[in-house]
């Protein structure tokens, strides 16, 4: 056994502090961004310089490995060379007012740009009424409306002339023109006109009938003078209010002449203002708020259309902007129209559309996590359409999914060049890349996080650097080499892994902040490796209830583990359970009982459905192992039941198929097994022992049930000889090992596990047979035996009249 026992030297890979050649961390510069890994850090950076469509990126890994900060260091390094992108600001549409229009100005100019229009409206308000009030304005109206009244009462004497001629009197009224006939040179009334002759009226009827074509031609003729005066005035009213707007707008239009699409905009302000100029009247205020109509809601601002609503405003960013949106909901991604309340209705205007982070991210980056993206409701569809048309509608989600269309405002859409970064797991990115066809074309860069990174001198150091950085930025106590070394050794133990590290540092920085807490408890300067110890100490004290409580029903026998004497057919497995927060193990009675028969290896955890596919995969391998090696020269005639004592609860993995192979090699041998020795390992069909996940928890649990029930000297755990590597054992299970109290073995083979557990050997084939007193002889014996049994029982009784067999 000797052989296969693991040195105490090779249970923990030991990290020395001496290697370290500061006196305490306070002495190295602070970790500037992150500890680098090649193969996620080589990605992103392709990813943010390749400028091609569809190059987003797509960031998995677990939890604390420092994705979010590596991809926030090299935006910031990447965004501040880059060019500032626009202003964008919505507008009012005079073409289409349900439809805002949106303009994109350099940045910083769009802030400009609102405070000239609004200087605008507020220099016309006062300007305005000042020009139509002046003399010279007046003088220029009166003149028009002289010349019109003129006019008319020119048409009108002509054709009161052309009346009397044909005796008539002409008469002006509300209703019209009226003709009154002359008679004896006198007007005469209606009861006169009534009383006269029929030849008379006939008379005077025709002469009417000839001078309604002059009374129609009249009113022609009065119609084009008011309309031609009404044109003189207008003109007149466009060329004073010209005066006083044009020279403003011009002076706004010069500041933005290279922007075409503004200058379009100014000038379909400067006519709208032209022909709306009573809006800065008083009379047209007064005229507007004294109508007919009772309005019981508030007067709207006739001044609204000339706002700018500025959604984007770049004025103090330098280079490209980085927005991280921790809430991706959809409207804090791709932007809303909000609305007021009034006399419950939901008003809303151009002035309220507000800007989403894709809108803030033009020209930048976008973080989001992928999780979240895809939980909020028609985010993950409209992000996939922004990506691909390069631009992004602000729009109402309950009208899009509304049963009934509503009428609504449907702003401008906004052209958007965005590099999407999104941050998930490896699950997530495999199932949209399986089930969305549209993700592969979008998002073509993966880079991948790995929760571990290889244990040398760049990672030794870096972890001191993050140690640093971890006290500067939170004012910790700094750590001397021996707990920096301590840190290294925890490091190693989270990925229970030798020649690995930690790259999970959210993990890392909570024992660097729980240690600073213990060391100045202690009233310590720096934090020694007394203290990190302390606080993993701690921290597994805060979580190992569960454990306690299994190790305490073991320890009063209420859960059987036997672990001094032999059993046959009986071997301890090891098993992990995993909380979340912790991980422990606890060890599990094994018994198989072999019989004659043709079930073959029956599992009875398997049978009551307790059982996950891995653990069934490992049960089966069992068959194939026992056929390969016992039954080349006869059938496999074996019934077997496999059982976990004492399972209450269903169990996976195939760590335990070794152990069940063992017990059951033990079971057909009549071999018994110690049981101070417990056993984990997946097992092949060609007989080698496989390695296994949990190694360290399973040898610490195992070794807390010795340690309470008192340590023999005898007890120990077996592991594949592959898991060597991954032993990363606490100090006190080392110390019993020093002591040789407790034995940790190594083996390869079953063959290896099974001379460990009998003391006998496992014996070789030579010459077809196995030598006697070997296990695998007295296995094959036994199987033998079954096979002739089941043979002899098997066999028909013989027909009547058939010679017996002599006795002799």
């Amino acid at each position: 056994m000797q052989r296969y026992e693991l040195p105490p030297e090779r249970l923990r890979c030991r990290c020395d502090g001496s290697m370290y050649s500061f006196d305490t961390t306070a002495e190295i510069p602070p970790l500037k961004g992150f500890v680098e890994q090649v193969r996620p850090v080589r990605a992103i950076r392709f990813g943010l310089d390749i400028t091609s469509p569809g190059y987003n990126i797509y960031v998995s890994g677990l939890t604390g490995t420092g994705k979010t900060t590596v991809i926030k260091h090299f935006l910031e390094e990447i965004a501040s060379s880059m060019p500032t992108p626009d202003d964008w600001c919505y507008v009012y549409n005079f073409r289409d007012p349900n439809c805002p229009t949106v303009l994109n100005l350099p940045a910083g100019s769009a802030r400009m740009f609102k405070y000239d229009m609004d200087d605008l409206v507020q220099h016309l308000t006062s300007e305005i009424p000042k020009a139509f009030e002046s003399k010279e304005y007046e003088k220029s109206m009166n003149a028009l409306i002289q010349e019109n009244q003129e006019r008319q009462q020119s048409l009108y004497n002509a054709l009161a002339e052309t009346a009397r001629g044909k005796g008539f009197a002409i008469e002006l009224s509300k209703m019209g023109v009226s003709l009154i006939p002359i008679i004896h040179g006198k007007n005469i009334t209606a009861e006169q006109y009534e009383v006269l002759d029929e030849g008379t009226k006939k008379e005077i009827e025709k002469r009417r009938a000839e001078l309604q074509q002059d009374i129609n031609a009249f009113l022609r003729q009065v119609r084009d003078v008011n309309r031609e005066s009404r044109d003189r005035v207008n003109e007149l009213n466009r060329r004073v209010g010209l005066y006083v707007v044009g020279t403003r707008i011009e002076a706004i239009r010069e500041q933005f002449i290279s922007i075409l699409n503004v200058a379009a905009y100014l000038d379909d302000v400067r006519d709208h203002i032209l022909s709306n100029l009573d809006d800065f009247t008083e009379d047209g205020q007064k005229q507007e708020s004294s109508g007919p109509r009772i309005k019981i809601e508030p007067p709207e601002d006739p001044y609204l259309k000339y706002r700018v609503n500025i959604v984007v405003d770049n004025t103090d960013l330098k280079g490209a902007p980085v927005i991280i949106e921790t809430n991706p909901t959809y409207h804090n991604m791709f932007g809303r129209m909000e609305r007021r309340a009034q006399l419950g209705t939901l008003l809303t205007d151009f002035t309220m559309i507000r800007a989403g982070a894709c809108v803030r991210a033009n020209g930048g980056f976008l973080v989001v996590n992928a999780h979240d993206v895809l939980l909020n409701f028609g985010v993950w569809e409209t992000l996939k359409r922004m990506v691909k048309n390069n631009e992004i509608r602000i729009e109402d989600l309950g009208e899009q999914y509304g049963v009934v269309p509503v009428a609504g405002m449907r702003p401008s859409p906004m052209p958007v060049k965005v590099k999407v970064i999104m941050i998930g797991t490896q699950w997530i990115y495999h199932m949209l890349f399986m089930m969305d066809e549209d993700f592969r074309k979008i998002f073509k860069v993966k880079a991948d996080f790995d929760y571990e990174m290889d244990r040398n001198e760049n990672a030794l150091q870096g972890y001191a650097a993050f140690i640093s950085s971890r006290c500067y930025d939170e004012g910790l106590l700094h750590f001397d080499p021996s707990a920096v070394a301590q840190v290294v050794e925890y490091g190693a133990r989270l990925v229970d892994d030798q020649q690995k590290l930690s790259a999970r540092f959210s993990d890392v920085a909570d024992i660097v902040r729980e240690a600073s807490f213990w060391a100045r408890q202690d009233g310590s300067n720096a934090v020694a490796a007394a203290h990190v110890k302390k606080a993993v100490e701690e921290k597994h004290y805060r979580s190992n209830l569960v454990e306690e409580r299994i190790q305490q029903l073991i320890n009063e026998g209420t859960l059987v583990v036997e672990i001094s004497g032999s059993r046959v057919g009986q071997v301890n497995g090891l098993a992990v359970i995993d909380l979340g927060d912790i991980r422990f193990g606890k060890p599990s009675r094994i018994t198989v009982k072999t019989f004659m028969g043709k079930s073959g290896v029956v599992d009875i955890e398997r049978e009551a459905k307790m059982s996950g596919k891995i653990y069934d995969k490992g049960v089966l391998i069992l068959s194939g192992f026992l056929g390969a090696r016992y039954a080349q020269n006869m059938p496999l005639s074996l019934s077997s039941s496999t059982c976990f004592e004492q399972s209450y609860e269903g169990v996976d993995g195939d760590s335990a198929s070794s152990t069940e192979l063992y017990a059951l090699l033990s079971s057909l041998a009549d071999v018994p097994l110690t049981q101070g020795i417990a056993v984990t390992g997946s097992v092949d069909q060609h007989g080698k022992v496989q390695p296994i996940g949990g190694v360290n928890q399973k040898i610490e649990g195992f070794f807390d049930i010795c340690k309470a029930k008192g340590l023999t000297g005898s007890q120990g755990v077996m592991i594949p000889a592959q898991n060597e590597k991954n032993l990363m054992l606490r100090e006190d299970v080392i110390g019993a090992v020093k002591a040789g109290s407790f034995h940790i073995y190594s083996v390869g083979t079953v063959d290896e596990g099974i001379e460990i557990l009998s003391g006998l050997p496992a014996g070789v084939r030579v010459n077809g047979s196995y030598p006697e007193g070997t296990i695998n002889y007295l296995v094959e014996k036994r199987l033998k035996e079954f096979a002739e049994g089941l043979k002899k029982f098997g066999a028909p009784p013989p027909a009547a009249g058939d010679k017996k067999p002599d006795s002799d």
